[in-house]
């Protein structure tokens, strides 16, 4: 094995993390940038490096044994193959813009050297996450992400709104994270102590001895799979990532693009040598994730925080990922994930771009106008939606039309609910398409809405501006990785890693093909037209009017179907009642009261008769002696 490559993979990971230092802002973020730049760089190299073997060669870097007893076996061990090549160019190539967008987007900002030291940590656990060669490690990333996160979310943590929004990423993330761990200690049971992915994979393909049948195997995936729910903001717990936006942009962009979101489809992917094993649980994926991109469309159509929109179509879009890893296609949901984070990462620095500009105005409906002021976000802007829509030639139609027609050809045992699931992703492109469309219009076209600001609107500065320029051009072209048929780059790339797993899908005519084909970009035309036809009068035309002709409908789309508010009721509340009365009752009267102080009382009580002959007074000492030989004597 090749010892620059093993050197490479410890500087991926430690690279991002040495940019703590408190040493002016300058400084900072100076460092900082350089240490995710340098990342990058020795990412590019390793990536090169690998790119020769056609094998598909997995190296390992043992560093030391972190667990080794007789019943465990496990090591901080690293592991760098096709698959953790693509996330370690997607992590540290759009944290890298990001990072440099930050420079301009938070100057000014007084813990500006903490955000960097932050924003640094984030990415150096999500290069542990997907380096790591066992669960211990990946495990160790995935609870890193989600203290990073935390720190992010709640940055600005003197306002109590954003302080709540970062505990609450914190809380419902630990709800998914504890599903992950049951689903590992199972594994280590079954597996006599061991979570390396080599051991894990010829566990699974060993025929699976009876103690681990489809059933175990099934309950162990959906487990695994409650992780990946909380960590990538499913059904039903998606409802902390729209509260996300609380942090900065930057944070915004590389949670939703870059880094943490992603970590459930990348253990999806990876553990894909179980996943084959459990139909059931590769079912409920797919139908997770099919549900949530239509659900969260849905709540799209009727925000108006231009960051709010981007949050739930995050929400939506990670469900065609799992939709696609649940058909079995785990490269096309790798794919699509490669492509969202180039568009999604530009429409969220775009937002930022409008946000800086307008002097922190989010809401849409008073916006408008600005394509002339912000020429450089316009124009980004506009392409991110065209490829998140999945209009072709660009990345996003390339990407969503492989995962919708992977879904409707899947070859699993439930084709009728595939159908179904297909039906869900294609009505989910229809509302993506149409709320991009209205967000776009309603911030960069049409009559300024508030004059004020319009005026004072300006193009951000390069370092913001250039950030923007290359996701575009990422989400341009990254489209060609994944050209139909054997042109498909992206596929033949992680075919020595999930390829043998991949489950082929029914054989279909060149006809049926491309009558999914014509459809797909038929849905995401017609919604941008739709979108187009609604919003061009602006928020107070036909919007307005349909708005209030559906009523109760539009409200409940707007108030997010009061899910946050149910799961206050149902769960917080009954929640906090349970701590009060432990506080109240159990702790204060049963703990405090009868088992610490009313012993203490009796104690003291019974201590205060002798206490009074402790005086100190030789004479009180002398009596008591006397008194004592007099009771003796008696007694005797």
């Amino acid at each position: 094995m090749e010892p620059k490559l093993f050197a490479a993979i410890p500087v991926i990971i430690l690279l991002p993390a040495i940019g703590g230092k408190r040493w002016g802002d300058r400084f900072a973020a100076v460092v900082t940038n350089a240490a995710v730049f340098s990342s990058f760089g020795v990412s590019l190299y390793a990536w090169w490096y690998l790119r020769n073997d056609v094998e598909g060669m997995v190296y390992l870097y043992k560093l030391y044994p972190f667990l080794k007893t007789d019943l465990l076996n496990i090591g901080l061990d690293f592991r760098f193959d096709r698959l953790s090549a693509v996330m370690c160019l997607v992590v540290t190539g759009v944290s890298s813009l990001i990072h440099l967008y930050s420079t301009g987007y938070m100057k000014g900002d007084r813990s500006y050297a903490r955000f960097f030291s932050h924003l640094n940590m984030f990415v150096f656990f999500m290069l542990l996450l997907v380096l790591g060669a066992n669960l211990v490690v990946m495990f160790a990333g995935w609870e890193g992400v989600g203290l990073s996160s935390y720190l992010l979310i709640g940055f600005w943590y003197e306002d109590m709104e954003k302080a709540v929004a970062g505990k609450k990423a914190f809380v419902v993330n630990r709800i998914g994270d504890f599903g992950f761990l049951l689903g590992m200690l199972m594994l280590l049971m079954y597996n006599h102590g061991s979570v390396d992915f080599f051991a894990l994979e010829r566990f699974a393909n060993s025929g699976m001895p009876p103690v681990a049948n489809e059933l175990n195997m099934t309950v162990i995936c959906l487990l695994l799979f409650l992780g990946a729910v909380g960590k990538s903001a499913q059904i039903p717990l998606y409802v902390w990532l729209p509260d996300a936006m609380a942090g900065p942009t930057p944070v915004s962009a590389l949670i939703h693009a870059a880094t943490m979101v992603t970590a459930g489809v990348y253990m999806v992917a990876r553990l894909s040598f179980l996943f084959v094993h459990a139909p059931i649980a590769m079912a409920v994926v797919a139908g997770v994730g099919a549900t949530t991109a239509l659900f969260a469309a849905t709540i799209g159509l009727a925000q108006t925080d231009i960051k709010k929109v981007l949050a739930y179509s995050t929400v939506s879009l990670f469900g065609y990922m799992f939709l696609a890893v649940g058909a079995g296609a785990f490269a096309s949901g790798m794919f699509h994930l490669t492509t969202h984070a180039f568009f999604k990462a530009c429409l969220f620095l775009g937002a930022g771009s409008v946000i800086h500009a307008l002097h922190h105005q989010q809401d849409i409906r008073r916006m408008g106008g600005l394509a002339r002021k912000m020429p450089v976000t316009h124009i980004t802007f506009l392409i991110s939606t065209l490829a998140i829509a999945g209009i072709p030639p660009l990345s996003g139609f390339f990407s969503k039309d492989e995962i919708l027609t992977s879904a409707f050809l899947a070859s699993t045992p439930f084709p009728t609910a595939f159908k179904v699931f297909w039906a869900f992703g294609a009505a989910g492109a229809f509302l993506t398409a149409f709320y991009m469309m209205r967000l776009y219009w309603l911030t960069f076209r049409g009559t300024p809405r508030d004059a004020h600001a319009h005026e004072h609107a300006h193009e951000s500065p390069w370092s913001m501006g250039t950030a923007l320029v290359l996701l575009a051009a990422a989400a341009t072209v990254a489209g060609v990785l994944g050209l139909p048929g054997e042109g498909h780059l992206f596929s033949k790339w992680l075919a020595p890693v999930v390829g043998k797993y991949t489950l082929e899908p029914h054989h279909a005519s060149h006809l049926l093909h491309w009558a999914l084909i014509g459809l797909s970009v038929a849905i995401g035309a017609a919604g941008l037209i739709a979108g187009w036809l609604i919003y061009r009068s602006g928020p107070d035309g036909v919007a307005a009017r349909i708005a209030a002709s559906t009523g109760p409908m539009y409200r409940l789309v707007a108030g997010k179907y009061f899910i946050d508010e149910l799961y206050g009721l149902i769960v917080v509340r009954p929640l906090k009642a349970v701590a009060a009365f432990s506080y109240k009752v159990v702790d204060k009267i049963f703990i405090d009261l009868l088992g610490v102080n009313v012993p203490a009382w009796a104690v003291k009580g019974i201590g205060v008769l002798p206490r009074m002959f402790h005086d100190g007074n030789l004479r009180t000492y002398m009596l008591a002696v006397v008194v004592g030989v007099l009771c003796l004597w008696v007694v005797l």
